[in-house]
């Protein structure tokens, strides 16, 4: 039996047991986002908005992963496969001497090319090389 702090006019003993039954979602979907399919590891952090931004990202690669995992159904693919299969895409550095031009995007595998066209994504043929400092 479950119980719930609402009134019986205001939702049925169904709907109580739907929502109790949706809490395996919450719950799987925690799990997945601790996992190694997300490389989402616990970060210690002190203050509200610190915890608040983490767990922003954490919501947004989930959600993201579940994006994948949806486009990628019919290839048979978990979100974390295709990003490992993703992974391997390389560049080509285009180079002058010693100095990095700039980079082209080879032409992926045939599989590889299924896994991003199905993801929505269009790959640029050249990538300027701009030499930012980008500090993560």
């Amino acid at each position: 039996m479950f119980k719930s702090d609402l009134r019986p006019q205001q939702i049925t003993k169904e709907d109580v047991h739907a929502r109790y039954k949706d809490l395996a979602f919450v719950e799987q979907a925690f799990r997945t986002s601790k996992t190694v399919e997300l490389e989402m590891r616990p970060i210690h952090v002190r203050k509200e908005e610190s915890t608040r931004g983490h767990a922003l990202v954490v919501m947004l690669a989930y959600r993201l992963a579940k994006e994948l995992s949806r486009r990628w159904v019919d290839l048979d693919l978990r979100a974390g496969e295709g990003i490992k299969e993703l992974s391997t895409l390389c560049l080509t550095e285009v180079m002058s001497g010693d100095k990095v031009l700039c980079s082209t995007v080879p032409v992926p595998r045939p599989e590889l090319a299924e896994i991003i066209a199905r993801s929505g994504i269009t790959l640029p043929e050249v990538i300027i090389r701009k030499n930012a400092k980008v500090a993560t």
